[in-house]
């Protein structure tokens, strides 16, 4: 069979404007917890697609570690590729997908970073292993192969043993919501879109759009 020819006609859900919630976070929520309750591959995984100061952009899978009312958090290198585009432009957009309910969730908003006590917070939860290579790891520079790699994490495991700080340069970026797009799959390509945009007062507008 032919990638052109590669399909499937999605029958699982219908999405209504008297179905989702008045608030997109309160409707998150509920998707999300469907989510989790269908055992759906790495739920919490998501695209996050940012922009360099070049006008390109770049996508990658990263974890999201908590949702509320002040937007969408998940940690990284402040000095990796996504950190220096996020400082050339703070604007992105999310990107969930959930293939076994047949849904997606597009997110797009402004970034700004979370605080040094949240990043405490989160960093010394974390397992050791995930905190010493925080510390080993220039994410997104090249390298010259994998022995150098643990040589640098054997060194911080050798000078911080079981207590690795959190360095300077790591930390949280929360995505601010403006515009939240809950894609349900339909028959015929016929899907249901219900998209909320953030006024300038704040309140959320709900509308449709088009498959």
């Amino acid at each position: 069979m032919s990638i052109a020819h590669l399909r499937k006609d999605y029958q699982q859900a219908s999405l209504t404007e008297s179905d989702v919630a008045a608030d997109p976070i309160e409707q998150f929520g509920v998707w999300f917890d469907q989510a989790l309750k269908a055992d759906a591959a790495e739920a919490n995984a998501m695209s996050l697609s940012t922009v360099n100061d070049d006008g390109r952009p770049t996508s990658r899978i990263v974890l999201i570690k908590e949702f509320d009312q002040r937007g969408f958090c998940w940690f990284t290198n402040y000095d990796s590729a996504k950190g220096k585009d996020l400082a050339a432009n703070p604007y992105a957009a999310l990107l969930f997908f959930w293939s076994a309910l047949e849904r997606q969730v597009r997110i797009e908003g402004r970034i700004e970073k979370v605080s040094s006590e949240e990043n405490d917070a989160y960093f010394y939860s974390r397992p050791l292993g995930s905190r010493q290579s925080a510390n080993a790891s220039a994410q997104s520079q090249t390298i010259a192969n994998r022995d150098l790699l643990e040589q640098q994490l054997a060194s911080v495991v050798g000078t911080f043993g079981d207590q690795p700080p959190r360095p300077e340069h790591w930390g949280g970026y929360r995505l601010v919501p403006e515009k939240i797009e809950f894609w349900q799959g339909r028959s015929s390509r016929l899907h249901d879109r219900i998209v909320y945009t953030r006024n300038a007062d704040g309140r959320w507008s709900i509308g449709r759009l088009q498959p």
